[in-house]
């Protein structure tokens, strides 16, 4: 029997700051059309470093306010909310899914899943060293799915925090329809056995929490605060040219304001599907019980699944 050689690390790229993310978004927009997305395509084995980012506290403070999170960012102090590091590592991550060299067409791309592991709470003031990197392509019902891995360091080194984003380009497939729209990601840290209660076909809806109003600028509050302004969140008229009635909320910010009302201990792994777009303005329920969360619309209509554990 032969043995498959191991894939080879990632090689280090130094960035002397954040990428500005109009550009990459614009850079993306412009190749998709040429790209044809399969399983067993190269993608960039380059791993975008940050070694010395700071937080900027204004802009830490307005995520706080659109997410639901206590505000601490204003004052340069406390700690970094459980999802911000991916909204300091998103554009890195834009820069490597923009490129020539990734597979997948940055236009109808989507975010079906988020695994984060915090292993202690961060601090917002001081530096912290960041690297993003694609960990390989899968096969999907519906598609091929890449695996994007963000890694937060402390000043010495250690790693305090990571995740795993799984995004989604939809094409024809030989696969069986099988698995659930947000099937698990590549390569994923912390083995999970769902159990049937969980699958969204059958399970009954958690007890409500606690029930929100998203206003209409909802998008344009988040993607001010992130810097993440893709036009499906921003206007119902920008909306429609990608095939939506209305704006649609930020996966991101349902599993951000979902955790900020549900909280989380120091050390945890999170877990969150995205089921189905948050229509804007709407009304939504949050539900949770033992440690499980999901997000809820009018009918019932699940749009985000997760749960919470302690590690």
């Amino acid at each position: 029997m032969t043995s498959v050689p191991p894939a080879a690390p990632p090689a280090s790229v130094t960035l002397a700051r954040s990428p500005a993310l109009a550009p990459l978004l614009a850079r993306g927009a412009l190749l998709s059309p040429a790209k044809r997305p399969r399983p067993d395509a190269a993608f960039p084995r380059t791993r975008l470093v940050l070694p010395s980012l700071r937080v900027d506290p204004a802009r830490l403070a307005a995520y706080e306010r659109v997410c639901g999170f206590p505000v601490t960012g204003a004052t340069g102090k406390g700690a970094l909310p459980l999802t911000y590091p991916h909204v300091l590592g998103f554009p890195a991550a834009m820069r490597l899914m923009s490129g020539r060299d990734f597979p997948l067409p940055l236009l109808g791309l989507v975010h079906t899943s988020l695994e984060i592991t915090r292993h202690r709470t961060v601090p917002a003031a001081g530096t912290h060293g960041l690297s993003v990197h694609v960990e390989g392509l899968a096969p999907h019902p519906r598609g091929t799915e890449a695996t994007v891995v963000t890694v937060l360091r402390s000043p010495g080194g250690d790693t305090v925090w990571e995740s795993r984003s799984t995004y989604l380009a939809r094409h024809r497939t030989s696969e069986p329809p099988s698995e659930p729209p947000s099937g698990p990601p590549s390569g994923r840290s912390v083995p999970r056995v769902p159990r049937p209660e969980e699958d969204p076909a059958t399970a009954r809806p958690l007890p409500v929490v606690d029930a929100w109003l998203l206003g209409k600028d909802t998008g344009r509050r988040y993607g001010a605060a992130s810097g993440d302004r893709n036009p499906i969140h921003l206007h119902p008229l920008t909306a429609r040219l990608f095939g939506f009635p209305r704006a649609i909320a930020h996966g991101m910010w349902t599993v951000a304001r979902c955790l900020a009302a549900h909280g989380a201990p120091e050390a945890v792994t999170v877990r969150a599907d995205f089921r189905a777009p948050v229509l804007l303005p709407g009304t939504v329920t949050f539900g949770a019980r033992d440690g499980r969360f999901e997000l809820r619309g009018p009918g019932e209509r699940l749009h985000l699944t997760g749960e919470v554990r302690p590690v």
